[in-house]
């Protein structure tokens, strides 16, 4: 076999320190994995490898000590039993989420099903440097959005109606640690700056009082490595995933187009300016709000 590592590296083939050899990452797309597609992981691992398995950081899994002159064999195995390889370089890795609301009591959307979404999307696209996509369900955050080049957080858009209401406290006690909601006789007042948009007041509520829409919180330009640099809100929640996939195409688009080679979305950003980048997704942002209600009226003001 011939000695590519470039195109082995964009694969899924992590070189070793040990001569060609290497610790070959597998995709598994927001850490989900059948009972048979990890039993094809482990035959491999048996025959090929050293009878184990790495799980990495971001949900992937990684078989250790695949000899160069059987890569070709390994992949077949793999292929036969469902299993895809991964990638690296510079490229769009695999979509990491958490269990979401499919599993989670707080998760406010289908983090899996959005994971699975971006992932068939994007999934392997060439880009000046690597791109990182996670979803997580609930503002709990457990799978730190943030750290991502684009996150996608589940959170929920309250509203209150006091005729309604009987001023029971249910809400304000669901809210204790966040203490955003304080509930008097015949008042409630909500804490905006306190609130992180997790819906546990909308469950509490008995009467309909409190209601709340599920949506898709963004952030851009996360990095967690040798730089640390939390990813920033560029757009209002977006509601539909139209939108959703319309502000994310406007958000790589941009990347592809100007970054430089080996350059993260948030040192583009930096270099070009927060402005220019915000002004490009609000613009798509906006673009899918108005379609999604059909008056060609776009939300502007909502953030």
């Amino acid at each position: 076999m011939e000695k590519d590592y470039a195109n082995l590296k964009a694969s899924g083939f992590m070189l070793q320190k040990q001569k060609d050899q290497f610790s070959m990452r597998l995709r598994v797309v927001g850490g989900n994995l059948t009972v048979e597609r990890l039993e094809t992981i482990r035959r491999v691992a048996e025959k090929y490898g050293q009878g184990y398995i790495h799980l990495t950081s971001r949900q992937g899994v990684e078989i250790p000590f695949i000899k160069l002159e059987q890569i070709d064999e390994v992949v077949l195995a793999l292929e036969k039993g469902g299993v895809s390889l991964g990638a690296s370089g510079p490229r769009v890795r695999t979509v990491t989420a958490c269990q979401g609301g499919r599993v989670c009591p707080s998760g406010r959307i289908d983090a899996y099903e959005i994971a699975e979404e971006l992932d068939k999307r994007y999934f392997g696209r060439k880009l000046p440097h690597k791109f990182k996509l996670g979803v997580t369900g609930c503002p709990n955050n457990c799978l730190k959005s943030e750290e991502n080049d684009l996150g996608v957080k589940g959170v929920t858009e309250t509203s209150w109606n006091p005729q309604k209401c009987v001023y029971c406290g249910a809400c304000a006690r669901a809210c204790a640690k966040r203490k955003a909601i304080t509930v008097e006789p015949g008042k409630l007042t909500v804490d905006a700056d306190r609130c992180i948009k997790c819906g546990k007041c909308v469950d509490s509520c008995r009467k309909g009082a409190m209601t709340g829409k599920n949506g898709y919180l963004l952030t851009f330009g996360g990095t967690f490595g040798s730089v640390v640099s939390p990813g920033r809100s560029a757009t209002p929640i977006v509601f539909d995933k139209t939108t959703l996939f319309r502000v994310v195409d406007a958000a790589i688009d941009y990347f592809e187009r100007y970054a430089e080679p080996k350059e993260r979305l948030a040192s583009t950003i930096k270099r070009r300016g927060w402005d220019e980048f915000q002004e490009t997704v609000r613009g798509a942002f906006e673009a899918g709000e108005a379609a999604r209600d059909g008056t060609g009226n776009s939300a502007k003001n909502r953030l």
